[in-house]
């Protein structure tokens, strides 16, 4: 089972679940302070326990779009059908603005080859929150989040 096929449930089972984007009241910095960046977190799974998410962002947002590059390892806990780990990689860009804060700062992770692009709310420096392709914040937001290690 592919990480787009669960996260695609993910952001339906939050739609369904009332999608609204709700204000965040906070504004963010556009740029990032270190040249490699770790998030990890657990975005809910309707057929296991959970999926386990690793993302690793490096270079930063004045790098030369070929050095902005990331990788993303999703692990699957507690699945009936033990699917294999997957591993995307890509580059990543800076976006500005939310559908509700025209200051947030969003990140574009586009895979090489096959597979869908990830867009991630920065909340601050330590948290980033998976949000839909039209930058809207899921109801759910706080099951969505990736703490920087």
């Amino acid at each position: 089972m592919q990480i787009r096929t669960l996260l695609a449930g993910s952001a339906m089972l939050a739609l369904l679940a009332g999608c609204a984007g709700g204000p965040s009241g906070q504004a963010t910095e556009p740029g990032m302070d270190t040249a490699e960046r770790t998030y990890q977190g657990t975005l809910p799974c309707r057929n296991c326990e959970g999926i386990d998410l690793d993302v690793t962002l490096l270079g930063d947002a004045q790098s030369t779009a070929a050095e902005r590059t990331f990788d993303l390892q999703a692990s699957y806990r507690g699945h009936p059908q033990n699917p294999p780990d997957e591993n995307y990689a890509g580059n990543w860009q800076v976006l500005n603005g939310t559908a509700d804060n025209p200051q947030a700062t969003v990140y574009e992770l586009t895979p090489n080859g096959e597979g869908q692009t990830y867009y991630f709310l920065r909340l601050d420096p330590q948290t980033l929150e998976l949000i839909d392709p039209q930058r809207r914040r899921f109801q759910n937001n706080e099951m969505l989040r990736l703490k920087r290690l």
